[in-house]
């Protein structure tokens, strides 16, 4: 292979990778269309490529098809605020850009309703449109490509026929260049894509299965809770060991002792899918309060149970490494403590100005509901904030975007609320930057983990949305490279051209 043979070849590779780079949208919270039941035909061949026939699907078989939809939280990510169910419109923010969920109603002008139930089943398993554009990971189409055929058909008899078809556009997604080039997802799928169905385990239980099928399918956890790699695909080496999405963080669910959720037991931990909460340990806020909202709570004790199991058999993640873990957990770190009565009758804005500023904005806008020493209400409804996994742990991100954003979910045991104190519509308080992290450091230092401290600035990132990627930059410096690579190439190829040609008239 000559030289000129190598650089080329390589700039050939450079210019594939970025383009894959370059077309890979972060997956946070995610979601769209799709399913889960481990018991049915896995062979990803026997979906119809018939019209649809609305009107002709059974309605058990759409009931069907509505549960596996909650079970999925398809709503979440495709019904904006105050929009019509799964009419699209959310603008969900990623650190490479805005991503606009579809319209996936059956309507024939804006929706899904003229696909093909091959079609539907391309949308799921392989992240391509009707329209054989490719999407972006933020559906997590690598979760559902172990969807039965059974299931798909389910689905598609729902969407085609459950569903009030809404005739209404939604914005296009445009992702600044070259993140918009869509047709460089085909590497990253052939990279990062295992389309191969659910293989049901003969060693293990059929309850263990169906958790299985059900985590790794359907609910798409390793989506928010499995750190993502340089072109955000997902580490399957640390599977379930937390990662930052948006402006929460979502913690390591492995069975880890001291990182993760080893000292949950099964029962507690169906508790917490089904309620939001476990006193004493932790509760659900951002999207996995959505998770709960709309999907967690309405699935059938047996699947709920089945999901638990599972999680208690996965491997366990310390601090990068598998292991077991001796140390205390990050639930029981904290007690009750108070210094409120030293600066109390001082004066509000003598106390803003003293060292004192955090537990002063504490007793003004928190002592009321989680009382002056921070041991929450008796009934649990306001938490506890030391033995929390929000002011616990290595990660303060989620006790910030609690201040910031806030808590709503509805549950089995009722609705949730707490007011958001950031800069948002309805904000009880609009506190600053500065005021945020004097007030999460004085509950750190008194509740949780007295070793962890923001700043002003880590506030401020999570008040953007979480941290930026610089996927973005890196995409344009190598697109950059590989042209300059190329051209190089070329004008060497020119120069070799006319030197033969000298030499050929001499």
């Amino acid at each position: 292979m000559t030289s000129l043979t190598r650089v080329l070849c390589t700039a050939s590779v450079s210019l594939a990778l970025m383009g894959a780079m370059a077309s890979t949208a972060y997956a946070a919270d995610t979601a769209n269309v799709t399913a889960a039941t481990a018991s049915a035909d896995t062979t990803p061949t026997a979906a119809s490529s018939a019209a649809p026939q609305v009107g002709l699907f059974a309605r058990s078989l759409v009931e069907k098809g509505r549960y596996l939809a909650t079970a999925s939280d398809c709503i979440a990510c495709h019904t904006a605020t105050g929009g019509r169910p799964m009419a699209g419109g959310l603008a969900i923010a990623s650190p490479v850009g805005t991503i606009i969920a579809s319209n996936i109603t059956p309507s024939k002008t804006h929706g899904i309703g003229n696909y093909t139930e091959q079609q539907f089943a391309d949308a799921l398993r392989k992240g391509v449109r009707a329209d054989g554009a490719n999407l972006y990971p933020a559906m997590p189409y690598t979760a559902y490509a172990t969807l039965s055929n059974d299931d798909i058909h389910a689905l598609y008899a729902y969407f085609m026929q459950g569903v009030t078809p809404v005739d209404t556009p939604t914005a296009a997604t445009h992702l600044p260049f070259p993140m918009n080039i869509r047709l460089s997802m085909r590497i990253w799928n052939a990279l990062f894509l295992n389309d191969k169905p659910y293989v049901t385990d003969p060693s293990q239980s059929e309850e263990w299965n169906r958790g299985r099928y059900l985590v790794d399918g359907a609910a798409h956890c390793s989506t928010c809770h499995t750190p993502r790699g340089v072109l955000m695909q997902e580490k399957q080496d640390l599977s379930m060991a937390g990662a930052q999405v948006g402006p929460w963080y979502a913690p390591n669910i492995t069975p880890d002792a001291t990182h993760g959720i080893g000292t949950w037991t099964q029962e507690e931990l169906v508790t917490y899918l089904k309620t939001g909460r476990l006193p004493g340990k932790a509760q659900a806020a951002g999207s996995m309060a959505e998770a709960i909202t709309h999907s967690f709570r309405y699935l059938t004790d047996a699947d709920v149970n089945a999901i638990a199991l599972y999680m208690t058999h996965i491997p366990a993640i310390g601090d990068g490494v598998t292991q077991n873990s001796t140390t205390s957990s990050r639930f029981d770190q904290g007690k009750a403590s108070s210094d409120l009565a030293a600066f109390r009758g001082k004066g509000f804005e003598a106390g803003m100005a003293s060292s004192n500023r955090g537990g002063v904005i504490f007793s003004a806008n928190c002592a009321s509901c989680h009382g002056y020493n921070g041991q929450g209400s008796e009934d649990g409804y306001y938490p506890s904030l030391f033995h929390n996994s929000a002011t616990a742990g290595a990660n303060p991100n989620n006790l910030l975007a609690t201040i910031l954003y806030g808590v709503d979910r509805e549950t089995t045991s009722g609705h949730v609320f707490m007011p958001s104190f950031g800069s948002q519509p309805g904000a009880v308080t609009n506190l600053s930057n500065e005021d945020v992290a004097a007030l999460a450091n004085y509950v750190l230092t008194h509740y949780g983990n007295s070793a962890q401290a923001v700043t002003p600035a880590d506030v401020a990132v999570i008040r953007q949305g979480g941290p930026h990627s610089n996927l973005l930059t890196m995409t344009r410096v190598g697109i950059g490279v590989g042209m300059v690579v190329v051209l190089i190439a070329i004008g060497s190829l020119l120069m070799r051209g006319r030197r033969k040609q000298g030499r050929a008239q001499r």
